[in-house]
């Protein structure tokens, strides 16, 4: 055996070992696959005219704080901190909270796009004044709850899928490359206006489902329906005898357009 040959070729395959051994393995940076599945749903991202369209509609600028749960790869969060809008996503899969926070820094928002891991349905939105969502119908309706207790007035926009019997307040319909997820719904949480108000004219009972409106307007000695009663945010409107009110929730008073008219809640519905 030539020993000098036998050695160059212990040498050169001990290189190529240390080279290719898992120490110096070259690691594929994380990938998502569309219909992966995860802790609730399966992973189907919004399509980016889409992503665009639901801030449109949401009207977001600098002066909100969007959050987006079940956030993915973040796309929504980045494109709404390119807006100038402070932003967080919460995910639960850990490699594609990484994956969110390399997008915010590679489109130069990581100031404003922030990205934590965590339980979506555990996650604290009181701060929120918009919500940039797409999740699946029994999501949503876990999540109803907590969006009821928002501020009156933030607004909830979101790709395809809401709550049944909660309508959207504006659906609008995205252009372009969007495929099948084209529909944006906008819904604008309302004010808690359930219970019973005293008028100068009389006694308002009234009861609350979203905001669809309905109930009596006690008043000399007749008792009228409530009819069209709808609120918008903090905004609510209503018709009792002939006579259409509209005017801001304040809290535990009602204020109406240019002082016409105003209410004091004595007591509160479910």
């Amino acid at each position: 055996m030539n020993t000098s040959r036998f050695s160059r070729w212990a040498v050169a395959a001990c290189i190529v070992v240390a080279c290719t051994g898992p120490a110096f393995a070259q690691q594929k940076p994380y990938a998502p696959v569309v219909g992966q599945e995860g802790k609730d749903v399966v992973w189907v991202p919004t399509p980016q005219a889409t992503v665009e369209k639901m801030l449109d509609v949401a009207q977001v600028t600098q002066q909100d704080f969007v959050m987006d749960l079940g956030s993915g790869d973040g796309r929504n969060i980045v494109a709404a901190a390119k807006r100038g809008a402070r932003a967080l996503g919460v995910e639960y899969n850990a490699d594609m909270v990484e994956l969110a926070r390399s997008s915010a820094e590679r489109e130069g928002v990581a100031d404003k796009a922030k990205f934590v891991q965590g339980d979506m349905y555990e996650a604290d939105i009181s701060q929120a004044t918009v919500l940039a969502l797409f999740l699946l119908p029994e999501n949503l309706d876990k999540l109803a709850p907590k969006f009821l207790a928002l501020a009156p007035g933030t607004r909830i926009v979101v790709n395809q899928f809401w709550i049944e019997g909660w309508d959207a307040d504006e659906t609008q319909r995205a252009e372009g490359d969007c495929g099948a997820w084209c529909n944006v719904l906008l819904i604008v949480v309302p004010a808690r206006v359930a219970g019973t108000w005293r008028l100068p004219a009389g006694e308002l009972r009234l009861a609350q489902r979203y905001q669809t409106v309905s109930g009596t307007l006690a008043a000399g000695g007749n008792e009228l329906q409530v009819s069209g009663g709808r609120l918008r945010g903090d905004h609510i409107t209503f018709v009792a005898g002939g006579i259409t009110y509209a005017g801001r929730v304040r809290g535990e008073r009602m204020e109406g357009v240019g002082g016409g008219w105003s209410a004091t809640r004595v007591s509160a519905g479910e």
